[in-house]
């Protein structure tokens, strides 16, 4: 069961990453993270209240750098699927695994041997066949913002890391990132013009919320259960899934080189999970930006 709940969890962020898009039509960027971020966060208040955890913590540093890089990078995140075929962005957010082995080996003395840097010269390669040939002028920012997720996630998974060594709860630590996130997103939109949903809009954006959290339960129960590098490396399919709603949704037909593209990004990500010395922080990815 744990490899189904991880592709169950792949298909949730998937269908999450359908919504974030329908909603960008008529929401800011701000106001679906303050969505995302409000409905996670009552979730997990149920979620402690059944289980008996208390979400009093005293490591409240390790969450504020968890939860302020990994609600900074979600904004991002959903700001790419608004400018992006989805395929591309949710790839694009995948390429965190590779900034984590450079986060750990520049600032945390982690060595990184010979197969994970060829893993990291890989999927940094896909990132340059997947940008240059297919990117409109105008989907330039969206790019950045793709590729800024993934590296601000990776300081969100190396915090997490810290997080799980001090024996913090997931239910707890995925709280308050959802309590930043609906702050930071509530500011965010409060900077614009805010827009009222009628009853359509307010269920894509409910729906945000909702499978994001269905998504990060299910990978959590597939991480407990289940080989962490096993998991981790299913949790790709996110991509395979994306692609297909883009195709069926929006006619967002990848060209070859895309394709390519992003099999360099997955190889170079599972390669890096592979050859990082345990543990690996990419179990991280349960609870970080999605």
């Amino acid at each position: 069961m744990p490899a189904f709940w991880m592709i169950a969890s792949c298909f949730l962020f998937a269908c999450m990453g359908v919504c974030v898009k329908l909603a960008s039509g008529a929401f800011s960027t701000g106001e679906i993270v303050f969505w995302r971020g409000l409905v996670s966060m009552l979730m997990m208040v149920g979620l402690a209240a059944s289980r008996g955890i208390g979400l009093k913590t005293p490591h409240w540093k390790m969450h504020l750098s968890r939860s302020v890089s990994g609600s900074i990078a979600l904004g991002c995140y959903f700001f790419a699927i608004g400018l992006l075929p989805l395929a591309t962005a949710v790839t694009l957010n995948y390429t965190s695994p590779l900034f984590v082995a450079l986060v750990l080996a520049l600032f945390f003395g982690e060595r990184l041997r010979g197969p994970a840097v060829l893993a990291i010269l890989a999927g940094f390669a896909g990132v340059v066949v997947l940008l240059r040939p297919t990117l409109q002028p105008e989907q330039w920012l969206g790019a950045l913002a793709g590729l800024a997720s993934g590296a601000l996630a990776s300081l969100a998974y190396v915090s997490l890391r810290e997080l799980g060594r001090a024996g913090e709860p997931e239910v707890r630590t995925v709280f308050w990132f959802s309590v930043m996130t609906s702050a930071m997103g509530l500011a965010w939109a409060l900077a614009g013009e805010l827009h009222r949903p009628d009853a359509g809009q307010l269920a894509t954006l409910l729906g945000v919320g909702l499978f994001g959290g269905l998504a990060q339960l299910a990978m959590t129960r597939s991480y407990r259960y289940g080989r962490t590098v096993v998991s981790a490396n299913l949790s790709y399919a996110t991509v395979i899934f994306a692609s297909l709603f883009g195709m069926l949704l929006w006619d967002e037909i990848m060209p070859a080189s895309s394709w390519l593209a992003v099999g360099l990004i997955v190889a170079g990500a599972i390669g890096v999970s592979l050859a990082t010395p345990k543990p690996s922080p990419l179990p991280a990815r349960a609870a970080a930006t999605d």
